[in-house]
């Protein structure tokens, strides 16, 4: 079986399975790059892999609209289960069988705090079991050695970072691809702002020369089949 990935600009994307939607990190208010309103999106889960408003975004009028369940690490769980979401909280390193598939929580440097400044966890990446592939959305991180690890699951996908300053940069995210080892990386989380603007074409052209996997641009809207 297939899933489908499609991007929605800087972090967020729609990973659709044989029986699920699944919506990652979903700031699509204020974000000029989207190209779905948040009344617009139907999903059956919304992962967020930190607190940070351009990731946890629309998360909890969208679970509230939806009845989606929101899967985070477990502070983020319990700030928006007590105002009404339907939520799994989960923790760095622990994994859970979910019907559509299954979800481990992985390493991310970076931080985690909600808009009102409430404390907001360890912030994490994902790293998804989905109708036989497997998917790794590294969220908000600096390039880790850990990466090795998650490599060795045999990624087919990965979602990572490039627009540096807050996140790894082009450098290290061509680092990054030679740990995990994916037959496919998709880049993410630049261009959003000035401050991450980056030539995703001379990226997408260095992690073609040095490692073995396929670079993927994809401009918000376009879909890949995995």
């Amino acid at each position: 079986m297939s899933v489908q990935i499609t991007y929605h600009g800087h972090a967020c994307f729609t990973i659709q399975t044989a029986t699920a939607n699944l919506l990652i990190d979903p700031f699509l208010t204020g974000n000029a790059m989207a190209d779905v309103t948040a009344a617009q999106v139907k999903p059956d889960y919304i992962l967020v892999t930190h607190a940070h408003g351009d990731h946890l975004g629309d998360a909890l009028p969208i679970a509230k609209r939806t009845g989606a369940t929101i899967i985070s690490n477990n502070e983020i769980h319990n700030y928006l289960s007590k105002q009404g979401a339907k939520t799994h909280g989960m923790h760095i390193g622990g994994a859970h069988v979910f019907p559509f598939g299954k979800v481990k929580l992985t390493i991310a440097h970076h931080g985690s705090a909600f808009p009102d400044g409430t404390y907001g966890g360890a912030p994490c990446g994902f790293l998804l079991w989905l109708e036989g592939k497997v998917l790794y959305h590294a969220g908000d991180t600096a390039l880790t050695y850990d990466m090795t690890l998650y490599g060795a699951e045999g990624i087919d996908v990965a979602m990572l970072p490039i627009g540096d300053n807050f996140t790894m940069g082009p450098e290290d995210a061509v680092k990054a691809v030679g740990f995990l080892q994916p037959k496919t990386v998709i880049l993410m989380h630049y261009n959003t702002f000035g401050v991450i603007a980056q030539d995703a074409q001379a990226v997408a052209a260095e992690i073609k020369a040095k490692t073995k996997a396929e670079p993927v641009i994809l401009k918000p809207g376009e879909t890949l089949v995995a």
